[in-house]
């Protein structure tokens, strides 16, 4: 039996992988990927995939929401207000208070706008918003969400769509030492997917 589980905000998983939804060529093929997968948590760009209208064809029609948690995201948001438009807008529609928030700051890199990730999250936190902010490797900055009221933080530990894996372990070591990490891991090859659940699971 497995007892190894990741607890957010008190709620409980039983993978510590979560998986997005990008990239596949319908939503039939999204929902085998991630059955193969044997994640509980199902990230969704709000933005670029239909989860709100349902006179639509929408995700939600292909994944048990008794299995699988539906984890809003606002990916594609320049600004604080893009952000928490489609933060509200996900959970106006019934999806969940659950969201992660990214708050872009360039289009090439997709490296986040911290100082405007900080101020989504005091609106969001305070609308009771459950906020797991993707930010970057830097541990006072995550220790400010923390503060702010986020129950976890999700540091880039690369550049998205690099394949170079884990580029700063050190500081993802301390950030995992002083709060609890979901790490928006770059996994490159199946050593990084192990060392990745390794500093999870000691922290």
């Amino acid at each position: 039996m497995q007892t190894d589980r990741l607890i957010i905000a008190g709620r409980e998983f039983t993978s510590r992988l979560l998986v997005g939804t990008g990239k596949y060529k319908d939503f039939a093929e999204t929902k085998k990927a991630i059955d193969a997968s044997g994640a509980d948590v199902v990230t969704v760009a709000v933005r670029r995939v239909n989860i709100t209208d349902r006179s639509k064809e929408n995700l939600l029609d292909y994944l048990d929401p008794k299995k699988y948690t539906i984890l809003p995201n606002t990916a594609g948001c320049y600004n604080v207000e893009d952000a928490v438009r489609y933060a509200r807008l996900a959970r106006a529609a019934g999806v969940s208070d659950l969201i992660k928030l990214e708050v872009l700051g360039d289009e090439r890199t997709l490296f986040p706008d911290t100082a405007g990730l900080i101020e989504a999250a005091k609106i969001l936190v305070k609308e009771g918003f459950i906020v797991l902010p993707y930010t970057n490797d830097d541990p006072i900055v995550a220790q400010k969400l923390v503060d702010i009221g986020c129950p976890a933080v999700m540091p880039l530990a690369a550049p998205i769509g690099s394949g170079l894996g884990i580029r700063n372990p050190y500081n993802l070591k301390i950030i995992m030492e002083m709060i609890n990490d979901v790490s928006d891991q770059q996994i490159r090859n199946i050593y990084d997917g192990l060392i990745a659940t390794r500093r999870s699971k000691e922290n």
